[in-house]
């Protein structure tokens, strides 16, 4: 649709295609006020008020206004919207952080630089009765994380006062994960073209902190399926089996039919949030025919043939899969939980 106005000299970004992700960003700022105006400050002894605390509100609105203030920023439904503000008296000077997080398909750097400078402005203003000579500096993003590009922190490192912001992250969901991955392709089996969407797989599963302990290969053939199934659900050889390809509609589209056969335990809920989510982008998401289910202690997940709908399920089962894994296996042990 957006081809039909040419190329029109502003237009927000299209980010319909992208897949909704859990966005943190940190941002900091700094006023010098002076000795004077920083034991006025110092000691809620300004004209107007306390205003440390009438930053911090003003901070949270401006966090909540970005879109309004920015034309080109897409309104965002924010979570949470944090500010912390912390007096320097070495150089007579506040510092002002804000930390914005939000679901969805677009990050929340310039919330969080919009949430700072409205502080900013707001200790100015309140600030400026007792001393005009007032400098506002530093003001830089230090940290986001989300999308794509997962987590990004300053060079510069972060300043003590936010500094746990910079610790490791997390374990990943799938930190001590056996995991299989099975290819479910007649023309890939037979060598027609080259299987892109396992090693895909393969390779998001150890970003996820998984081993690959065995990938393969196999026709669109039912009996073959099950088989390779139950073997590697035998003798607790892995902990997480996922597939890739064979859930559309068909005739040669056979994995859910082998993995109903092959689960002791269904597990609906990752076929409905896989469908639910990537419908948001792609409307033929609702004819994938995903399931997932339990045999002998190991989770069996069935993906989409594409590497793209590999990358953006995993991204959606991101925050439960290592969760699901430790229930079906009974090792408690296992994964560090989404991060």
């Amino acid at each position: 649709m957006s081809e039909l106005f040419g190329k029109s000299a502003f237009h927000m970004a299209d980010v319909g295609g992208k897949t909704p992700s859990n966005r943190r960003a940190l941002a900091m700022g700094r006023i010098f006020v002076g000795e004077h105006a920083f034991e006025h400050i110092q000691s809620g002894t300004l004209p107007k008020g306390d205003v440390l605390k009438i930053a911090e509100i003003a901070g949270i609105t401006g966090a909540k206004k970005t879109a309004d203030l920015i034309p080109l920023c897409h309104p965002l439904p924010l979570e949470h919207v944090a500010i912390r503000l912390v007096l320097e008296p070495d150089t007579h000077s506040v510092a002002v952080y804000a930390l914005v997080a939000c679901f969805d398909k677009t990050g929340v750097e310039m919330e969080a630089l919009s949430a700072v400078n409205a502080s900013l402005l707001t200790l100015y203003d309140l600030t400026k009765p007792v001393e005009p000579a007032l400098t506002i500096s530093d003001i830089s993003l230090l940290l986001k994380e989300g999308g794509k590009k997962g987590r990004w922190v300053r060079p510069e490192g972060l300043p003590d006062a936010v500094a746990e912001f910079a610790k490791t992250p997390a374990a990943k969901p799938l930190q001590g994960v056996n995991c299989a991955v099975i290819t479910l392709s007649d023309r890939a089996s037979d060598g027609t073209y080259r299987d892109l969407s396992g090693p895909a797989l393969a390779e998001k599963l150890q970003d996820m902190g998984a081993s690959i302990t065995s990938q393969e290969v196999l026709p669109d053939d039912q009996q073959q399926l099950e088989e390779s199934l139950r073997e590697l659900c035998t003798g607790n050889q892995v902990e997480l089996i996922m597939t890739t390809g064979g859930t559309g509609l068909t005739a040669r589209d056979i994995t859910p039919e082998a993995i109903a056969a092959v689960i002791e335990k269904p597990a609906p809920g990752f076929g409905e949030v896989l469908r639910n989510a990537s419908a948001r982008t792609i409307s033929t998401a609702w004819l994938s025919r995903s399931i997932a289910g339990v045999c002998n202690q190991t989770l069996i997940v069935s993906l989409p043939g594409s590497p793209k709908a590999i990358g953006e399920c995993l991204q959606i089962m991101s925050p439960f899969i290592g969760h699901a894994v430790r229930l079906a296996s009974g090792k408690k042990h296992l994964g560090g939980g989404a991060k």
